[in-house]
């Protein structure tokens, strides 16, 4: 992990992004994949709130969410259609155990570019809970969440219908709530959570995930036969490929992150963060050779799609040419594929490892790379 730029970055996400539309490939890629479905409430419908009350956390802080509020008959519709979407989340639409389930509240957070909602599904013999969220489409946010579902460890369900975009809650502690309670606890296995923090940052960059800082992932403890296990799983997917600086797809890089960054210095040695690192591409181009299919369609749609402004294009562009010593990606003219290619650069070797065992990929997975 390269960290001598970490107290003198001053790279930062951009502050408001843009929202780019669902194109008709994209579309029918979603409906292709079952992704896309018929929905009984649209996001629009959620913004015909009369008011909303601010939300204060266990300590009595105001947090970014507000309790919407909504009049009786507008009420009394909303809950009927939003737990049928849980029930599509969760069931295939099956709404055989639906008597039993109620929305408990609301919420809404104008925040967030996509302006989102959590609704809160509660069994009303129980009193147990789950949550699921409702946003603003938006093509970027898409293709993050596909390839998170497709490159990373971890399996994520959501759903399109025309503007509105559903997605499932994924449990675990916000990062910068990690860090400010649980990371210095004497039952925290430091040394494995610094592992998983370089091979998530290794994911990131290989996928070009951006804006990891702490409050956009959540850490997952998993207890083990002796201590903890960690997982840390991206929860904001808006700047998939979106960011015109190489640096904002590291996580290691945003000062939100420091703490995470020093114990991996405190704790791994250089050898041991090469192998971490080696072992989550081997672990990713595993998947991308067991998915290649539905990673090849999805990214050949993606090359011809619009999700970031030119002029980071061009930038990200020549930051990974200088990256890599090449002058190949100025053939890039859309971020899928600078994606493509820069997927080809950072798996490349793990790929054709898998080709000489297997024998079962005829061809290369993104075919030649061609160096400059």
């Amino acid at each position: 992990m390269d960290t001598s730029l970490i107290d003198q970055l001053n790279d930062k996400p951009s502050r408001k992004k843009l929202l780019y539309p669902v194109s008709r490939e994209l579309s029918a890629y979603l409906k292709h994949q079952g992704r896309e479905v018929k929905l009984p409430v649209s996001h629009k419908e959620l913004l015909n709130f009369t008011w909303s009350v601010p939300i204060k956390d266990s300590e009595g802080n105001y947090t970014h969410w507000e309790k919407a509020i909504y009049d009786k008959r507008e009420w009394d519709f909303l809950k009927e259609g939003l737990v049928k979407i849980y029930a599509i989340l969760k069931t295939e639409g099956d709404m055989t155990f639906a008597d039993q389930l109620d929305v408990a509240r609301i919420d809404f957070c104008n925040f967030g570019n996509s302006l989102p909602f959590r609704i809160r599904i509660i069994n009303k013999f129980n009193a147990n809970f789950d949550h699921y969220y409702m946003k603003i489409t938006d093509a970027s946010r898409i293709y993050g969440l596909e390839m998170e579902h497709i490159l990373s460890p971890n399996r994520i369900t959501f759903y399109t219908d025309g503007g509105t975009l559903v997605e499932e809650h994924i449990p675990g502690l916000p990062g910068d709530v990690f860090v400010d309670n649980y990371l210095d606890l004497p039952e925290t296995n430091k040394t494995r959570f610094a592992k998983e923090f370089v091979k998530f940052n290794e994911r990131c960059f290989v996928r070009l995930l951006g804006d990891m800082r702490s409050y956009n992932f959540v850490i997952v403890s998993t207890p083990d036969i002796e201590g903890y296990q960690y997982r840390i799983r991206a929860i904001d997917f808006d700047q998939q490929s979106y960011e015109g600086r190489k640096s904002l797809y590291m996580p290691q890089f945003f000062k939100e992150n420091n703490r995470f960054v020093q114990t991996v210095l405190t704790h791994l040695n250089k050898e041991s963060i090469e192998q971490y690192k080696a072992e989550e591409r081997s672990a990713m181009a595993f998947r991308v050779a067991a998915g290649r299919f539905r990673l090849m369609e999805l990214l050949n749609i993606m090359s011809r799609d619009e999700i970031a402004p030119p002029e980071k294009q061009k930038q990200l562009a020549e930051q990974l040419n200088q990256h890599f010593h090449t002058a190949a990606f100025n053939r890039c003219n859309s971020m899928g594929q600078i994606l493509k290619l820069h997927l080809k650069y950072m798996l490349r070797e793990n790929l054709k490892l898998i080709q000489e065992k297997t024998r079962s990929l005829k061809k290369p997975v993104f075919g030649p790379v061609k160096r400059s």
